[in-house]
């Protein structure tokens, strides 16, 4: 195997490790600029809901990348990782800074991105098991 043939997918998977670590970050220094209760602050709120909604997908992503990358092709795996982590990178900036009582509207789309992204993956895999 060649990390040359699979560059692609290493590189996404570099680039979803790097934005999860900025969303910790970015968690991290929120607590301790608020330095208060951290379940009642609106603003920790939204920064502990990008950590999280990154964590409660990133298994099902990075499994299913690599077998696309390996049963698949690389191309194509990195191509839709790639607006994977596009869409995890914009998370943030879409739900916004403070997290309040309803979920805005806008927040469908990245989420549709992300649900769309892990059916293709697990599409193109069957096709490529069945085929």
């Amino acid at each position: 195997m060649s990390a040359h043939l699979f560059a692609g997918p290493l590189l996404v998977t570099v680039a979803y490790v790097l934005v999860y670590y900025l969303m910790i970050t970015n968690q991290l220094i929120v607590r301790m600029r608020l330095r208060r209760d951290f379940g009642a602050d609106r603003e920790m709120l939204a920064a502990d809901r990008y950590v999280g909604n990154m964590l409660e997908h990133m298994p099902p992503f990075l499994i299913l990348l690599w077998l696309n990358a390996i049963f698949v092709g690389p191309r194509g795996a990195t191509l839709v990782g790639a607006v994977y982590v596009v869409a995890r990178l914009v998370y943030p900036l879409v739900m916004g800074r403070r997290l309040g009582k309803g979920v805005p509207t806008r927040m469908l789309f990245v989420t549709v991105i992300g649900y769309l992204v892990i059916a293709a993956f697990a599409v193109r895999l069957a096709i490529a098991a069945l085929g």
